[in-house]
């Protein structure tokens, strides 16, 4: 694979950083759904077996080889993105469809011995085949449009005007999902801050997108738009407030959907730490446990959410994802402020 993909047409840019292939954002976000419905499978396994008067590793040994799995092959398509060499994806490729066809079989064996759709098992297997067959279709839709397998021309990427400037620092648009929503790739100003002050040169220039004449074609295409449709309504006089909207609306809505989320994420905090209390009162007043042999390993969901270290680690997992979306909705807001501000 790396002598095959070597072959593949590099593009020379200034920065280090992304070319994004099509589906980026959405392979990120079914990697890291991926990555919870497996720690959610491990859990569930670790519980089932603590549950049996016998080890039974088969119960969440594979779900840890299935999590490392996935690191390591986001990790994979970080370094091809970079490089930009999209012919290397066929491994990944491959990988999904072998780990759609297992997941498969297992839920067609779930189906012959009768498991019901209330076992927590069920339901996280099904996930799985869910997610291992999107992500064959994003990978199915990166060789649709970058034609680098079964075509003879394969698609020339060119890189953005922002990416071949050496004096715009401003990377956020070009990096990957999780370096946006953890802003690691500003690590270099902000290491460089604490070592001497930052001018104006360390910052460098706006890019493109956020150019005040950018903004202001971008409204003003708007705001004609808006008197087209007037102007054979003599009563009526065109709207800046509509203009705004249709050229500023799309990032306002995100930042109000990343909010919302963050604040039905508030929810899981009180509802994890009554779990949690609930639980250790359970265990306090039932002293005699009861252990499940091999014939009756399924855990339900309400027997899976009622263990205090799964409340736990859930309650982790919300608050760190309530911080990111709200961060992400702060960020929104302040780059469409500037950039409705310059438009004006």
């Amino acid at each position: 694979f790396p002598g095959w993909g070597s072959q593949s047409s590099k593009v020379q840019i200034h920065h280090n950083t992304w070319l994004h292939f099509p589906g980026h954002n959405l392979r990120w976000i079914l990697t890291f759904t991926l990555l919870f419905v497996h720690v959610c499978e491990i859990a569930e396994g670790i519980v089932s077996d603590t549950q049996m008067k016998s080890r039974h590793l088969h119960l969440f040994l594979p779900a840890v080889m299935g999590f490392v799995a996935a690191t390591v092959s986001i990790v994979y398509y970080h370094n091809i993105e970079t490089s930009n060499f999209p012919k290397l994806l066929l491994a990944l490729f491959l990988y999904w469809i072998m780990a759609f066809i297992t997941k498969t079989i297992k839920l067609v064996r779930y189906c012959q011995d009768g498991v019901p759709f209330s076992q927590l098992r069920f339901c996280i297997t099904g996930i799985l085949v869910i997610l291992y067959g999107l992500l064959m279709a994003v990978e199915i839709n990166v060789i649709r449009v970058r034609r680098y397998v079964f075509f003879m021309n394969p698609q020339k990427v060119k890189p953005p005007e922002d990416l071949q400037d050496l004096g715009v620092r401003f990377l956020q648009p070009f990096v990957n999902l999780l370096s946006k929503a953890t802003y690691w790739w500003m690590n270099t100003l902000i290491i460089s801050a604490h070592k001497k002050p930052v001018d104006l040169k360390a910052i460098g220039k706006l890019p493109i997108a956020m150019r005040a004449m950018t903004n202001y074609l971008c409204l003003r295409e708007a705001y004609e738009e808006q008197k087209n449709k007037v102007a054979n309504q003599p009563n009526r006089s065109p709207s800046i407030w509509l203009a705004m909207y249709s050229a500023f609306g799309r990032p306002i809505l995100l930042s109000s959907t990343f909010r919302y989320l963050a604040d039905l994420l508030g929810f899981a905090g009180p509802l994890c730490i009554s779990g949690i209390v609930q639980g250790f009162q359970n265990t306090t007043s039932n002293t005699n446990t009861t252990e499940k042999d091999s014939s009756n390993s399924y855990l339900s969901s309400e027997e899976f959410l009622s263990n205090v270290y799964v409340l736990a680690v859930l309650l982790f997992l919300a608050l760190i994802l309530q911080r990111t979306f709200l961060q992400a909705s702060y960020y929104v807001t302040t780059e469409t402020g500037i950039n409705l501000r310059g438009a004006l």
